[in-house]
């Protein structure tokens, strides 16, 4: 069970109280990511999470802050996303109260200090290079730009190396006050947590703060508009191998097929013993791994296959996926192969929300993104109620309009262009 309420300067506030737990984990969240940037503020969502940890009024310095928090043995971070923000500690039980009192005072009282500003230009733009320079690291990067192209979706979280560069810091304060505002944040405590004791330290330390009325806004991703110039894209680097990604748009949070699709994609490369794990790694020993996955925003969803081969066998590996995604389409699956991955996904679902972190991120994200909660129970529920030839449909409807990017010793894509149009 969960207890959701809102305070008064409408900070929305979820509890998830968890029997016998420990720990507890405190969860904020905002509606800040990288596709709520504009052209000349891209990055800034990213730069703005760096900054909180750079000190506050209370705590004037980072190692202020880092000190408090590793006396009370906390593990702490944040993370920016294309559509949010988060930042959480996760303490034992006794120590909650100083776990807001830090949170909160990063949120509202941090100092953005000019010289701070400037050192952390330097870390935000090493971070960068160790993505770009790492294809493992950036293939899924580069993934997102082949599909969403110009639109927001498809930059870098970070902004590119020019982007941070050029970061103002007055324009990035601007952008920080529009979405750091009580009534846009969510707050997730779970764990071995007691309500009244919840609410009277969400009340001490979050409610004093009063902002702004404004809203932020994101541009609405449009199929229709975007025209796909290269289906296959190559960022050529000469390696020994080649980093694939293949895939295509989706579905949205609460599109009725996403049950479906979750499914669909554990078949597919979800686990060692789904399809393409087997095909791929076992019979042929093209990958060490090889995985499906997917990622989904408010108004649109992508899917993506992912594997790291053998610069000379790049072109089979590509052609063994794509059979293995046309055989979906015309067979469908399994009986036993659906029943297998439903009890996987129930399976999975358990141990992840064994974490208190990842519960409080269950129910947090829900609500900032789709403003209405399912727990877990009603999850798997209707994943339960998902039937082969809604396995099948979806493939159908996904298959067909399918990317590549590649990222290693490859120069030719016209290779990779008649496959598509051979195999799909």
């Amino acid at each position: 069970m969960y207890y959701q309420t809102k305070l008064s300067n409408g900070l929305k506030l979820v509890i998830i109280p968890k029997n016998n737990s420990k720990t507890i984990t405190a969860l904020v969240l905002l509606p800040a990511g990288s596709r709520h940037e504009s052209l000349k503020l891209h990055g800034a969502s990213h730069f703005i999470e760096h900054m909180m940890f750079k000190g506050t009024k209370k705590r004037p310095t980072s190692l202020a802050i880092a000190q408090e928090l590793d006396g009370i043995g906390a593990n702490y971070n944040a993370f920016t996303g294309k559509d949010h923000t988060g930042y959480w500690i996760k303490t034992v039980n006794n120590k909650m109260e100083t776990a807001l009192n830090v949170l909160s005072d990063m949120l509202f009282n941090s100092l953005f200090k000019a010289k701070e500003f400037c050192q952390e230009k330097g870390v935000i733009l090493e971070e960068i290079k160790m993505y770009q320079e790492n294809p493992l690291l950036y293939i899924n990067d580069f993934f997102e730009n082949t599909i969403y192209q110009n639109h927001p979706l498809g930059q870098l979280i970070s902004g590119q190396l020019s982007d941070v560069k050029k970061m103002n810091r007055q324009k990035l304060l601007a952008y920080k006050k529009i979405f750091y505002q009580p009534h846009q944040m969510v707050v997730a405590i779970s764990g071995g947590v007691d309500k009244l004791q919840v609410i009277n330290l969400m009340k001490k330390y979050f409610a004093p703060y009063h902002g702004a009325k404004k809203q932020g806004s994101f541009k609405i991703f449009n199929r229709k508009k975007i025209k796909i110039k290269d289906k296959v894209k190559i960022l050529f680097k000469d390696l020994k191998q080649t980093q694939i990604a293949l895939g295509g748009l989706a579905y949205h949070y609460n599109h009725p097929k996403i049950e479906a699709l979750k499914l669909l994609l554990v078949i597919l490369g979800g686990n060692m013993s789904s399809r393409l794990f087997t095909e791929v790694r076992v019979k042929r020993g093209l990958a060490y791994a090889i995985n499906a996955d997917f990622d989904i925003y408010q108004d649109i969803g992508n899917y993506g296959i992912f594997a790291g081969v053998d610069k000379n066998k790049t072109q089979e590996a590509v052609e063994v996926i794509l059979k293995e995604l046309k055989k979906i389409k015309d067979k469908g699956v399994t009986k036993e192969e659906l029943i297998r991955a439903k009890d996987y996904i129930e399976g999975s679902t358990g141990l992840y929300l064994e974490d208190s972190a990842n519960l409080a991120g269950w129910y947090a994200k829900q609500i900032l993104l789709t403003g209405k909660i399912f727990t877990p129970k009603e999850k798997l529920a209707k994943m339960r109620k998902v039937q082969r030839k809604d396995i099948q449909n979806v493939a159908q409807d996904i298959f067909k309009n399918i990317n590549i990017s590649l990222i290693g010793p490859i120069k030719d894509k016209n290779i990779f262009l008649r496959l598509l149009k051979k195999e799909i």
